[in-house]
Order: structure tokens, then sequence, then C-alpha cells
């Protein structure tokens, strides 16, 4: 049975042996003369002003004006770069990280701010609502919204003490506010009580964060809405308005009672002031009649006779006026003379 040679022998039929290779790449038409002259020096000077520029832009590095750098070579910490343009080993060999020292941080606890760009800056999923869900000491729950503000201390430690240290710091501010929440009435925790939450959950917090070594410092902690859980609301409300009620009445007392005593007190001040004036007055006045009588008998001592008819002419002066029907007897005669009545012909009665 005969058989096709080629198909036998794919290196071109009979029992010829497959080629050599280095026939075969003798056998390629040569690059060099394929090329244009020069090629090959234009190729390397490109590759090697990639190869410049590669170096470049993995050397060099900016750092904005709110941070610092942290270089690490190999992994190791190197040191700190201000703000400013630098240089590093590149390829990976110097490796430069960003931290924002001089910005303002905050994370929002039970409501979220839209367009944020830090992770950790807004509750994740729904744990919004479980975060803001506590029991204060007298046992009731409440509904508490909180912000905390804080920067970038020792950007050492932030990178290289704590793994993820803004996520541990939500932790520790929602332990720590727990903590404060839990130790106060509901009622302080919603009015009164707020400034002083707020001073000690800033203590703790700082205090947690320097026992971690987060490399941060809490700048300021804020509480925001404080609400009764959505079932008790409606009853809250009506605790909230009866407080309310008691306070109007009690400042309406108030303003009563400081418009009515200071009237009084001052009635009372010039009502003494006014006996007063009158005791001195009728002390003075016996005084003074006490020395006139006493002047008066002085002079009775000297002259009797005419210190007598002068205090009857005096008496009958200051009487006489003032008696209407006058009748004047004469001893030396038996006749009653009736003195002209001036005051009938004026019109008026006896």
């Amino acid at each position: 049975m005969s058989h096709n040679s080629n198909t036998d022998n794919p290196w071109g039929g009979g029992n010829k042996s497959p080629p050599d290779l280095d026939e075969l790449v003798k056998k390629l038409p040569n690059i060099k003369t394929m090329l244009p002259r020069g090629s090959f020096s234009n190729i390397a000077t490109i590759l090697i002003f990639a190869f410049l520029l590669l170096t470049t832009w993995s050397s060099a590095y900016t750092v904005p004006s709110d941070s610092v750098a942290v270089v690490q070579r190999f992994g190791k910490f190197l040191a700190i770069k201000q703000p400013g343009l630098h240089f590093k080993l590149p390829f990976s060999v110097d490796n430069a990280t960003t931290v924002p020292v001089k910005r303002q941080l905050k994370q929002e606890f039970g409501f979220s701010t839209l367009g944020s760009n830090d992770p950790y800056q807004s509750p994740r999923n729904n744990e919004g609502l479980k975060e803001t869900q506590m029991v204060t000491g007298d046992l009731n729950a409440a509904l508490v919204e909180w912000v905390v503000q804080y920067r970038i201390s020792d950007p050492v430690n932030f990178l290289f003490e704590v793994r993820e240290p803004s996520e541990t710091l939500r932790y520790v501010s929602e332990s720590v506010m727990r903590e404060v929440v839990g130790d106060r009435t509901v009622d302080e925790v919603i009015t009164i009580g707020r400034q002083e939450i707020e001073s000690q959950a800033l203590v703790k917090m700082q205090s947690l964060s320097t026992k971690y070594a987060m490399g941060l410092s809490i700048d300021q902690v804020q509480l925001k809405n404080i609400n009764p859980p959505q079932p008790v609301q409606e009853s809250f409300n009506e605790v909230n308005q009866a407080q309310q009620q008691k306070e109007k009445l009690i400042n309406e007392a108030r303003r009563d009672y400081n418009k009515v005593i200071p009237l009084a007190l001052g009635e009372k001040d010039q009502r003494i002031r006014e006996a007063d004036g009158y005791r001195l007055k009728r002390i003075n006045e016996a005084q003074g009649d006490a020395s006139r009588f006493d002047a008066l008998y002085a002079e009775y001592i000297k002259a009797p006779e005419v210190t007598k008819q002068r205090i009857y002419l005096e008496t009958m002066q200051s009487v006489l006026p003032k008696v209407r029907s006058k009748i004047i007897i004469d001893e030396r005669n038996t006749h009653v003379l009736p003195l002209l009545n001036l005051n009938r012909l004026s019109g008026e009665a006896l």
C-alpha cells in the first residue's frame, strides 16, 4: 500500500531529517538590513529618556500645606517631611505617605453628611440608629446624636501604632458616650446636662486616645439631636409640655413677686420715714414749747402782773376771732352792749 511521502514527512518528503535550527536562523532576513541607518541609537535614546522620566516621576513628590509626609525606606520609618517639594529614592525603595496634620477632621454619630470622603466620618450601612440608642442612668431610653472633631497630632503613631486609628476612634467615642450618658438621668441628658456631658466625654476620649497611642488630638465633642425612642415620643412630648407649663407658671409667679414685693418694701420704707419725721417733729415741738415756757416763766418771775396781762391779751387775741357772737360786759355798767354782727351782714349764718 502506497503512502504519500509528504504526509509521512512534514519537512518536505522522503526520508529527509528535519533541518537544523542554526540553518533556519541563518535563512531569516537580517533585521539590521531592514531598519534605516541610525534607528538603534534612536531607540536607545528613547528608552533612556523614558527611564529617566520614570525615575524622576517616581522620585519627586509634593506635600500639601496642611499635611506632612511620612517617608519609609523598604517599609521602615525614615523621616517626616514638611510641606513643599521633596525627592526620594525611586521605584518604591522609598514610600511617602501624606498625613493631613493641620486639617480638622470629624466623625458623625447617628447621621451623615453627604459628599464626605472619609469612610470613617459617617456611620456605615445601618449602624447609625444602633449608635444613637442608649440607656440613661434612670433606665430610660434616648437617641443621642453627636459629633467628634479631632486632628492628627502624631503622624507616626497614627500610621504605625494602631491598625485603623479612625475606626478605633469611632469605637472609643461610642463607648465613652454610652458611659457618660449612662451616669445621668434622661432629663439631664436632654436639658441641663448637655455641656457637662460634652466636657466629660472630651476628657475621656482624649485620655483613651493617648493611652492607645493613636496619634489623635480630640478638639471638641458636640451633642446634636437628643430624642426619646419613637414609641414613647408622644408621652415624652406631653411631659415636656407639662414641664414648660410649670416653668411658665413659676416665671409668672416670680414676675408678680418682683412686682409686688419691691412696691411693698418701698411703701414700708416710706411709712417708716414718715413716722421718723413725725417723731422728730413732735420732739422738736415739745422741746420748743418747754423752752418757750421756761422763758415765759423767767419773765413772769421778774414782772408777774405785766406778764399775766400780756398772756391774757395774747390769749384773747387768738380766741376772740374764732367766736362769732360776742357780748362785751362792762363791770362798771349794768347794760349789755351787743357788738355789731358783721358776719350776718356778710350773709353768713351764726
